[in-house]
């Protein structure tokens, strides 16, 4: 496949993330002039009838610089919360006021992982995001670094953008990063590293190829965040394409053919609550089922205690559950219809034998299809 099947210029709704590496420079100060020419390329899309926001890194590196923290900020978390408080005055001020020169409103939002993994605030964000595009506005989104932990946290920016895609209903998201594309091996460090130009699936062979964090250091992704944002936007109907931003103008340099790589976002686009599913980061645990339950699932039925051959987790009805296939798999994710407990006891057993069990009618099924996203 031809990674120009994906042209970030026919998204009607555009996700644009950039890193901290191209945005601060090794000196700690904001590279204005690249960050403008970027800027402009996204004012003409917006002229153009297109909606884009910006997900934008940089915040921590460029307050580590004001107070002279070591390590970028990120020596420890109180370093990067403090940080993060400070460059993201200067950081959002950078966009207001190049934007302005637009004559075009920058808008901030500072998310946390709560604020997307949530069912109602979710809802919030995506009704905020688009009054802000219905105003003419362009969002400027960060993950909140000021009032994250280390334990819930999207810790990289590449799945920020990938999970706001999905819930904003874009078509496309563009990773701008200090790497032309996914290789089959880290291309520092094995020579034999080829580019590929698509991917049509996220299979464990391009899971082992992922390797380990971004070349500058500056930031907190790499290319195995790189590859879980790619599965958190083709789960949700969202073509993602990590290219290169050390070029002027990087938007028109993809676009003209330049390096790049697309994971391609297959199937029939997703019921909003099915997207929100498929873009969940945690979960409350997670059932194994066996070869019978996956083939039913693939042909889009429930899934019913038959075929569970184990549970983890000390899960509630209706949290989020992973669903894995016997060897590990990551099959499908849906809200739990049962307990943990009553699922240990229902588990395997046929559905006329589990109101005997549980003394009460059972539900119709572990998981209903109709709250269950394949994966």
């Amino acid at each position: 496949m031809d990674a120009r099947l994906f042209d970030p210029n026919l998204c009607p709704r555009l996700v644009v993330k950039i890193g901290s590496s191209l945005l601060v420079a090794p000196d700690g100060r904001v590279r204005r002039e690249w960050l403008a020419g970027l800027l402009a390329e996204l004012v003409e899309r917006r002229a153009a009838g297109q909606q884009v926001l910006i997900v934008s890194s940089g915040a921590v590196a460029l307050g580590a610089r004001r107070l002279k923290f070591p390590k970028g900020g990120r020596a420890s978390l109180e370093d990067a919360q403090a940080a993060a408080a400070v460059g993201q005055i200067e950081l959002a001020q950078t966009y207001a006021d190049l934007l302005a020169q637009h004559d075009v409103q920058a808008a901030q939002l500072l998310l946390t992982l709560d604020d997307l993994e949530d069912r109602r605030r979710y809802l919030n964000v995506t009704a905020t995001v688009g009054r802000l595009l219905e105003a003419g506005a362009m969002p400027v989104i960060n993950e909140n670094d000021s009032v994250a932990t280390a334990e819930i946290r999207f810790g990289d920016n590449d799945r920020l953008a990938a999970r706001v895609g999905q819930a904003v209903e874009a078509s496309g998201v563009i990773l701008f990063s200090d790497i032309d594309g996914f290789y089959t091996a880290d291309p520092r460090h094995d020579p034999t590293a080829t580019r590929l130009a698509a991917v049509a699936a996220i299979t464990p062979e391009i899971e082992a190829q992922a390797g380990g964090a971004g070349a500058s250091g500056m930031g907190s992704g790499g290319m195995a965040a790189k590859l879980k944002a790619a599965r958190i936007a083709i789960g949700g109907g969202c073509h993602l394409a990590i290219a290169t931003g050390h070029v002027e103008r990087p938007l028109a340099h993809f676009r003209a053919g330049g390096t790049g790589t697309v994971f391609v976002a297959t199937g029939t686009p997703l019921a909003a609550r099915k997207r929100w599913l498929a873009g969940r980061i945690t979960v409350a645990g997670a059932l194994t089922v066996d070869d019978g339950a996956v083939r039913a699932l693939r042909e889009g039925r429930s899934l019913l205690a038959a075929g569970v051959t184990a549970c983890t987790g000390a899960f509630a009805r209706g949290d989020v559950l992973d669903v894995r296939s016997a060897d590990g798999t990551l099959i499908a994710r849906g809200l739990a219809s049962y307990d943990a407990d009553e699922v240990q006891r229902i588990r395997g057993c046929k559905s006329a034998d589990i109101a005997a069990l549980l003394g009460y009618a059972p539900r119709a099924a572990v998981i209903h299809r109709d709250s269950l996203v394949l994966l």
